[in-house]
């Protein structure tokens, strides 16, 4: 069995390659993760990309609920920053969704928790969403991530 890290992609909402706006919420077991969605529109030929505020309305928003959640990570790099990412050989693409298997950010967070009597390691995820100016890194003890 291979333990090199590897990238599998995510079928979750695509986030707006604009201004995704991307909002956190947490608590010691529950993750939500909202962010404005993508929207295709057919009329739209890359030029002048529309940008949006906190305060825009009618914009299709995500919702993602990672429950239960062990542990997060939430900012940089952007998506001008992405190729330095030590991901990005695997192939982290901006505005992505994916799961990381084999990740190294779990093993040295699993090992840290073998004490635990209750500790299974093979329960373990780490997922992830890259946006415009952030990515965020969620590491659940479930398969599922919920919309």
């Amino acid at each position: 069995m291979s333990t090199a890290e590897a990238l599998l992609p995510l079928d979750l909402p695509a986030s707006s390659a604009g201004a995704p706006l991307p909002h956190v919420f947490a608590d010691e077991e529950r993750l939500l993760v909202a962010y404005i969605a993508n929207v295709p529109d057919a009329s739209f030929d890359g030029t002048n990309p529309r940008s949006v505020s906190a305060g825009a309305e009618g914009e299709a928003v995500a919702m993602l609920t990672v429950d239960p959640y062990v542990a997060f990570q939430f900012g940089p790099p952007n998506d001008e920053a992405l190729r330095g990412h030590r991901l990005y050989a695997l192939g982290l693409q901006p505005y992505s969704a994916f799961e990381v298997v084999n990740s190294s950010w779990i093993a040295s967070l699993e090992e840290a928790n073998r004490v635990h009597p209750r500790h299974m390691p093979e329960c373990f995820r780490a997922a992830g969403i890259s946006f415009s100016r952030s990515t965020i890194r969620p590491w659940n003890s479930s398969r599922e991530i919920s919309r």
